[in-house]
């Protein structure tokens, strides 16, 4: 065999470092396959070319795919060729025969398979894996053509396809060229279990602000319509039924009051005058009963001047600890009758009052469980459970429409003081995971689309 021309061997080294420069300037992997299969003619004279990568680090039929094919701008997966080469080099592999670049001829294939390869494919081929410097095989690189291959184009395609390998493993990177099948099955069990986790029952749950009321208080009101004058007993004091907690500004009042008497005197007078004029005179015989209906209607208004100036002083109504806003909150405030004043508490008869905004109502049942943390210990949780929810959401002072909700502690707690703040958990129903994790954006998305 004579010896290449030195003007050849320059072409084809000018050609090698122009496909090297090429490999390692590509943008992509689909461009550097490409390439692979198209511009390799500039070294090699081939008629047929196929880029295959690695799927599996087992050796199986299914361990190569192929990425790209001469001429074509993508590979039709159904195409019988495509699936004849893919078993085909699965059948190599399963002979170890493709670990090296090295030439394939149809007479070394099994007699059963040389038809198709004739069909499919040209009589010489030279199959060269793409190999990294640590000896993992990420792919190869097939080429077939009518006349054998010589020895210094096996050399050439060997080391041009260390340069693709390089190439290919800088786009794409190590971890997406082999799949190892043990990684599957993790990745497969690990998403089913993730399924499997999102039909686990668990009990839905909702946070709402809470606030330590008391339980069953009793409501001081305005009795009557007036000003108030002062309040007698401070805030959060103990009082005992009967004591004055409010009065009222009585000046009004006690005008009314002696009004009444002098105007009931008045009549009185006038009437024992007719009756003493009775016994002679017809015309005041006829005025004694007009007189005796004048004289009731004064002594009923001398009755009420009475009864409103003896509602000027407001007692307590049972023992226990009086709360209100503030002193400066109603003195010399106008009040409506039975507006709400002050109330009267137990103050080791607390509740829970929970605002649960429509956002994040839940499902509840009767008696369902709460648990309280307070502001003030957030490390530490109070039992509660539900007594009263409300059907009817209402406008907190928060500007928030939400839902009332009254619950009772399950023991008592001498650290629940009426007026402490903080965030109840709600137990509801149980749902799946999936439910309970996607409850609110399933919500906003059926909101937006109008389903």
């Amino acid at each position: 065999m004579s010896s290449p021309e030195p003007n050849t061997d320059n072409k084809n080294l000018s050609n090698l470092l122009q496909l090297e420069s090429m490999a390692r300037n590509a943008e992509s992997d689909k461009a550097l396959q490409f390439l692979m299969v198209n511009e390799t003619r500039r070294l090699l004279n081939y008629r047929q070319a196929f880029v295959c990568s690695v799927s599996s680090s087992v050796r199986s039929r299914d361990a190569y795919r192929v990425e790209a094919a001469s001429s074509l701008s993508m590979v039709d997966r159904d195409a019988p060729m495509v699936n004849w080469l893919e078993s085909t080099i699965g059948s190599l592999l399963d002979a170890d025969q493709l670990g090296h670049a090295q030439r394939i001829d149809a007479d070394a294939i099994q007699s059963a398979d040389q038809a198709p390869f004739k069909e499919f494919s040209f009589r010489y081929v030279i199959w060269s894996p793409l190999v990294l410097p640590d000896g993992q095989v990420i792919g190869g690189l097939w080429l077939a053509r009518e006349t054998p291959w010589q020895d210094n184009e096996l050399v050439l395609v060997e080391r041009l396809s260390e340069t693709y390998a390089h190439a290919w493993m800088a786009l794409v990177g190590r971890k997406r060229l082999t799949t190892n099948p043990k990684r599957r099955w993790i990745l497969g069990s690990v998403l089913a279990l993730i399924i499997l986790l999102g039909f686990l029952p668990v009990r839905m749950s909702a946070v709402a602000p809470a606030e330590i009321v008391p339980l069953n208080p009793t409501i001081v009101s305005a009795p009557m319509d007036g000003v108030i004058k002062d309040l007698v007993v401070p805030p959060n004091t103990a009082v005992n039924i009967g004591d004055v907690v409010f009065r009222y500004e009585d000046t009004n009042l006690r005008n009314g009051y002696e009004i009444a008497v002098k105007s009931r005197n008045v009549v009185s007078a006038r009437l024992r005058q007719a009756s003493q004029g009775a016994f002679g005179d017809d015309t005041s015989r006829g005025q004694v009963a007009l007189l005796r209906a004048e004289l009731a209607l004064k002594e009923t208004e001398l009755a009420y001047a009475e009864e409103l100036l003896q509602q000027v002083e407001v007692t307590a109504g049972k023992d226990g600890l009086l709360v209100y806003s503030g002193e400066s909150d109603w003195v010399g405030k106008p009040v409506a009758v039975g507006e709400r004043v002050m109330e009267i508490v137990d103050p080791d008869q607390v509740q829970f009052r929970i605002d649960l905004p429509v956002d994040d109502a839940i499902v509840l049942t009767d008696d369902a469980e709460v648990e309280v943390f307070l502001h003030a210990d957030p490390l530490t949780s109070i039992n509660a459970r539900i007594t009263k929810a409300s059907f009817n959401a209402y406008l907190t002072p928060a500007n928030v429409l939400a839902y009332r909700i009254d619950a009772e502690m399950v023991e008592p707690n001498t650290n629940a003081r009426i007026g402490l703040q903080g965030s109840a958990r709600i137990h509801g129903t149980e749902v799946s995971l999936f439910f309970y994790i996607f409850r609110r954006p399933l919500s906003a998305l059926r909101q937006f689309i109008g389903l």
